[in-house]
């Protein structure tokens, strides 16, 4: 991906030290080291069961790490009291695989739910705020549907609409494009893509679309056996000479 001047910085938003995660005897993750900086996007590869969603869990707490630091927005979050640790939680906004929109809402309460939940939230504010951002997803339409109304790619669409209502400057996605038809997936990698140029937010994106991968990454991440077998750019990692790498490219 051609750079973006938005992106030319070398402030450190995320850091995350000697990360170790075990459920167990079963050790997931082994020293992870990861710096990631405003406004980059970068994508994290790797075989299922290698623990890339683990991680994106470990950075908003809803799991521990064994052991390391995570730093957000150069804060040592784990360190954190939980009144604290929500208010960087406000700043990251987390896109699940699902969706994971409350099927008993329509999309407009959906859409309120992180907001009237927010102590200084303005109730006038908030129509026009969910209008706006309805249309940039190209949803607008969907307002008052029900989330069984919706296809797969517009409850991805719908999810991030509601991630954005708290205005984060970190996204992360798990697995955005999973269960889609490839037109859909290519119209959710191309929205990522926007979200990060218009709101030069900083995006942290587990997949195994390549074709997303391709589009959206400044930086790519490769993860085997619980740490990180490579990184760097698309193009660097297609000519990689470790054939465990290099088989995620091979896809065209």
């Amino acid at each position: 991906m051609s750079e973006d001047p938005k992106t030319n910085t070398n402030e450190i938003v995320l850091e995350i030290t000697d990360l170790k995660k075990s459920f167990g005897d079963n050790t997931v993750l082994k020293d992870i080291n990861i710096e990631i900086k405003k406004g980059e996007s970068v994508v994290m590869l790797g075989k299922s069961g290698t623990g890339k969603s683990v991680i994106l869990q470990c950075i908003i707490g809803l799991l521990p790490p064994t052991k390391g630091t995570i730093k957000v927005f150069d804060t040592d979050f784990l360190k954190l009291p939980e009144v604290e640790k929500n208010s960087i939680r406000r700043k990251i906004g987390f896109l699940f695989q699902s969706g994971a929109l409350y099927d008993s809402m329509t999309v407009r309460q959906n859409l309120e739910f992180p907001i009237i939940r927010q102590p200084d939230y303005k109730k006038e504010d908030l129509s026009e705020k969910i209008t706006e951002i309805l249309e940039s997803v190209s949803l607008s339409e969907a307002i008052d549907k029900m989330p069984s109304e919706l296809s797969g790619g517009m409850k991805k669409r719908i999810g991030l609409a509601r991630t954005l209502m708290l205005d984060p400057e970190i996204i992360l996605y798990d697995e955005p494009t999973t269960g889609l038809d490839p037109v859909t997936s290519n119209e959710i990698s191309h929205l990522i893509l926007d979200m990060q140029k218009k709101l030069n937010v900083t995006s942290l994106i587990v997949t195994h679309d390549m074709a997303c991968a391709k589009l959206v990454a400044d930086r790519i991440i490769v993860l085997k056996d619980g740490t990180i077998a490579a990184e760097g750019s698309f193009d660097e990692l297609a000519k990689s000479d470790d054939e465990f790498v290099r088989g995620f490219f091979e896809f065209e």
